[in-house]
């Protein structure tokens, strides 16, 4: 956890929110995604605030829209899950634009969309303004099961290292003329699929000899201490408790 890590999803920036702690835009982020979850679906206005919300979140820490939204595409499975519920539930059907389509898949889908939409920007606007070397710091912070942290910590390393090999092999198989282009081809991919394997299984073993010889004992040292002051953890609460305020009205109004 020592070194950093750069990936896609992250934008650079100086904003207050990248200088937020890590532990903070975590729990806020927590926070705000639990009070969606826990509004009411009938409350179409309540959600319709908490997306002015998140878009305030968004131009306070300088991340423009259409990196946002195109980072959005990833809950194009669940779009076309809640497309499909309006035709597949049963119960009381409303004519729409020549469609009978269930009232209850209407609210499902829209439900699941709202929530779920709502929950992906935050996520994808955490993850904008966090390096994952601090989203493991502040889970660490939130005192998450060291031995979950770590196990974390390895599959992002080493993903990378394991795509990478792949990309060689890939590379490798190409430049002696081999292109996958049927069934008859699968054998090798599965070669190549079981060469992987061993490999990274044998940089594995490598990596954690290397570990215990430099005092490896289970545990990993923390290198950066990152603290928060009352002032940040209040800046990072606002979206949150301002989130909880529109759930409450929207339960009782």
């Amino acid at each position: 956890m020592g070194a950093g890590h750069a990936h896609k999803l992250y934008r650079e920036g100086a904003s207050p929110v990248h200088d937020l702690p890590p532990h903070c835009k975590l729990a806020a982020t927590l926070a705000f995604v639990v009070v969606v979850v826990s509004t009411p679906r009938e409350a179409v206005w309540a959600f319709g605030l908490y997306a002015v919300l998140v878009a305030a979140a968004a131009a306070a820490a300088r991340i423009p829209a259409g990196f946002l939204l195109r980072r959005l595409l990833i809950e194009v499975p669940f779009v076309a899950f809640a497309v499909l519920m309006p035709f597949v539930a049963e119960g009381e059907r409303v004519e729409v634009l020549g469609m009978s389509l269930s009232v209850s898949g209407l609210w499902g889908a829209w439900n699941v969309l709202a929530k779920g939409t709502l929950g992906v920007a935050a996520s994808v606007l955490l993850a904008s303004t966090t390096e994952l070397r601090a989203l493991l710091l502040g889970l660490q912070r939130l005192k998450l099961p060291p031995l979950l942290v770590q196990i974390a910590s390895f599959m992002i390393r080493y993903g990378d290292v394991i795509g990478d090999e792949l990309r060689r092999m890939s590379i490798a198989r190409r430049s002696r003329g081999f292109e996958a282009s049927g069934i008859r081809h699968w054998g090798v991919l599965a070669k190549t699929a079981g060469a992987l394997f061993i490999r990274s299984y044998e940089r594995g073993e490598r990596v954690y000899l290397a570990m215990v010889s430099r005092g490896y004992t289970g545990s990993m040292p923390v290198i950066d201490e990152v603290a928060a002051t009352r002032a940040q953890w209040a800046y990072a609460a606002a979206l949150p408790v301002t989130a909880l305020a529109v759930c409450l009205m929207g339960w009782t109004l």
